[in-house]
């Protein structure tokens, strides 16, 4: 059995109440209220602006040309072209670039990212990959499931986010993250499988959070 594999069946149980979350059944389904989604956008933008230092780090680590060159293939999609359409999406739900720029990390946002910033700083190449993959590979599973509800990916606000994400071109970047992963396990003991796991499910378990956090639009519960 592939590593992929095996994560996939072994973390079925919370990748299914990611799937469930109010937050993504209410984008499937049309009825999410739109400031919640607005939330989620400046969120997900902060989120994007560490994930593409992930990808710098990657072509760091990697150890041929090819790998190298995928890695700042994605570094520079992310940020010339994703974080783009992202700001000129947002538009419809009334956030101006500047409030992208002047915005503040939510606690959850901040955790997240600082989680895979320290994991992919202080660890391998196979440790960075197990951190970053749940949110591409989640994203490609969500949208392909909410593509199939009729009529979701021609709604009004949230049929493009869906029609991104369940996209052909975003699925071969997710799959490729799932080969190398798969790859860079090959022969690896029992032991960095393990941690290469806890690694996995720490970031599914912060997609839950990142969804919660936006259908909540929780900041610091001290500034309240």
């Amino acid at each position: 059995m592939k590593f992929s594999e095996r994560l996939h069946k072994e973390l079925q149980p919370i990748w299914r109440k990611n799937h469930a979350h109010p937050f993504v059944k209410g984008i499937g389904d049309g009825t999410l209220d739109k400031e919640k989604f607005r939330f989620f956008m400046v969120q997900d933008y902060l989120y994007l602006m560490d994930y593409a230092k992930l990808f710098a780090i990657g072509v760091v680590k990697a150890k041929d040309v090819e790998t190298m060159g995928r890695f700042a293939r994605l570094l520079d999609g992310t940020l010339n072209e994703e974080m783009a359409l992202h700001r000129e999406y947002a538009k419809k739900f009334g956030v101006a670039e500047e409030e992208f720029e002047s915005a503040s990390p939510s606690p959850t946002t901040l955790a997240y990212t600082h989680y895979m910033l320290h994991v992919g700083q202080n660890g391998t190449l196979a440790d960075l990959v197990a951190a970053i993959l749940p949110c591409m590979w989640s994203y490609w599973e969500i949208g392909k499931e909410l593509n199939e509800i009729p009529g979701a990916s021609e709604h009004e606000f949230y049929g493009e986010w869906i029609q991104m994400y369940s996209s052909d071109e975003f699925g071969q970047l997710a799959e490729w993250c799932i080969e190398l992963l798969d790859e860079l396990t090959v022969g690896l003991p029992e032991a960095d499988l393990k941690r290469l796991e806890e690694i996995f499910l720490n970031t599914t378990r912060f997609e839950y959070m990142f969804w919660d956090m936006s259908y909540n639009q929780a900041m610091w519960p001290t500034d309240e």
